[in-house]
């Protein structure tokens, strides 16, 4: 049943249990192929099993496959007059589109896996900062997870905090156990060495007091390193935008203009589209794939 597999815990569980009653044997057949997939999804803290994920995704893709056939085949009947596009869009259509939603959710754990970390990360040093201050007031170490899990300000280390409580508490796991299996499952290495850092200095006897103090002044100065470095590199980012998306498409309209004065087309298309083609649409994907590159590098406040 669905039930033994986790699918209560997942998100979306009437789509996915359609997706498990109509994939799942081709998924289970084709699972070691995906393999690659369960410690991302385990990092993503994507509560579905890899059988299940993977029934999602050739469900989503076969329904894709219908709704493309269908609108192209629509479109080519009573909207596309040309004979070329009302043979090729029925047939390439339904291969693409598809294609492209298999390879979306192929790497959507990927995305969400590195969300959380780059979360954890930038949120890092304050916490171990937070955790310092309480564990000077004497109250014991463990504690310390409990009350940081309340602050749903730090993001995805409270989440992963209020794991460990719930290890604690709800299955009745010892505590260095809890946090180790917690370690395991982070996306971060940054985080999981802090946390295998406190199990260590705990079971050597250690003061937990001068390692969260020590953990987050370096976790505060890499931060502030990371950051520094990154304002750095904005001046560089400005003036290559100032080149390629603001002097290069004013440039590029100039000579459309000149080239039209001489001849209304150029390689056998005409100076007016190649002008809209690059106003409309080059000028605008060449912008939206520059502000994705400075989200993907940016470094988090």
């Amino acid at each position: 049943s669905f039930r033994t597999i986790g699918f209560k815990e997942t998100e979306g569980c009437q789509m996915t249990s359609l997706s498990v009653l109509l994939f799942g044997s081709i998924a289970s057949k084709y699972q070691d192929s995906f393999t690659f997939l369960r410690p991302v999804l385990v990092k993503a803290d994507m509560k579905m099993p890899l059988n299940v994920y993977v029934s999602f995704i050739f469900f989503s893709a076969f329904m894709i496959f219908i709704v493309s056939l269908s609108v192209t085949i629509f479109l080519s009947l009573f909207v596309f007059t040309s004979i070329f596009a009302k043979i090729l869009a029925p047939v390439l259509a339904p291969i693409v589109v598809p294609a492209f939603c298999f390879l979306v959710f192929m790497l959507y754990p990927f995305s969400r896996a590195s969300t959380r970390k780059k979360n954890i990360e930038t949120n890092l040093p304050f916490v171990l900062t937070h955790m310092g201050s309480i564990a000077e007031s004497g109250i014991p170490p463990y504690y310390i997870f409990r009350l940081i899990g309340n602050f749903d300000e730090y993001g995805d280390i409270a989440k992963e905090f209020r794991k460990i409580q719930r290890n604690m508490e709800v299955y009745g796991i010892d505590p260095l156990t809890a946090i180790r299996a917690v370690s395991e499952r982070s996306p971060s290495e940054m985080f999981k060495q802090v946390l295998m850092g406190f199990v260590t200095t705990t079971e050597s006897g250690g003061n937990i007091k001068t390692f969260l103090k020590s953990a987050g002044d370096q976790a505060l100065f890499e931060w502030r390193t990371r950051r520094e470095k990154f304002l750095r590199q904005l001046e560089a980012y400005s003036e290559m935008y100032t080149g390629l998306m603001v002097a290069a498409p004013l440039f590029l309209i100039s000579l459309f203009i000149v080239m039209g004065m001489i001849s209304p087309t150029l390689g056998g298309f005409s100076i007016l589209d190649l002008t809209k083609f690059s106003v409309y649409l080059l000028v605008p994907i060449m912008n939206i794939a520059f502000l994705l590159f400075l989200r993907g590098v940016e470094v988090e406040i």
